[in-house]
């Protein structure tokens, strides 16, 4: 589960994000969640949606998300691996604000030119915290880690904006993979409701 507020790592809180974090909570609320019946990736059905375009199609709400989210990837990161499509335009706005570089993975390696599942940054032998927008279930992000890790790529902690309090932060850690959300499906609703 995701801290209450952000860390640097050192123990320490992002500065200003404490004041902030409710107010990006909103917005992000505000953007992109839908009540309706929804069918999840995992098979599951919900009558809450948050559809992540919403907030990744706003310039000035994606790059409020990838300031906050920045201190969240750890140390020793050498790409923000983004999966494919969600994950995509948040690693590249976090390669901007970060300067790391971004590979964007592929749900299947494609079948022509180069036939690469990661476009852009190498990743072989190299450590990779994979971005995702959304963790549910956890399986979108299993599947991309067994294909990363088969090409060489030494995974890190995985990053998201959401966990959806689903079940799939604990799914990744069976397989050794550590989440960390900016926010949980509850802190959202809970700032939006406050």
């Amino acid at each position: 589960m995701a801290p209450s507020t952000p860390s640097t790592g050192t123990g320490d809180t992002v500065p200003g994000m404490r004041d902030d974090r409710g107010d990006l909570a909103r917005r992000i609320h505000a953007a992109a969640h839908l009540k309706g019946t929804f069918t999840l990736r995992s098979g599951a059905v919900s009558d809450e949606y948050f559809d992540k375009y919403r907030f990744e199609a706003d310039p000035a709400l994606l790059r409020a998300i990838a300031e906050a989210a920045a201190p969240l990837i750890p140390a020793g990161t050498d790409v923000l691996a983004g999966l494919e499509l969600g994950g995509v335009p948040l690693a590249t706005m976090l390669s901007q604000v970060t300067g790391l570089p971004a590979a964007f993975v592929r749900k299947q390696a494609k079948t022509y030119g180069t036939c690469r599942l990661a476009e852009g940054a190498e990743i072989d032998g190299r450590r990779l915290c994979i971005v995702e927008d959304v963790v549910t279930s956890g399986g979108a992000v299993l599947d991309a880690a067994a294909e990363l890790r088969a090409r060489g790529a030494d995974l890190g902690p995985v990053l998201c904006v959401i966990d959806r309090d689903a079940g799939g932060v604990e799914k990744l850690a069976v397989e050794g993979l550590t989440v960390h959300a900016l926010f949980t499906m509850s802190e959202l609703n809970a700032a939006a409701a406050g």
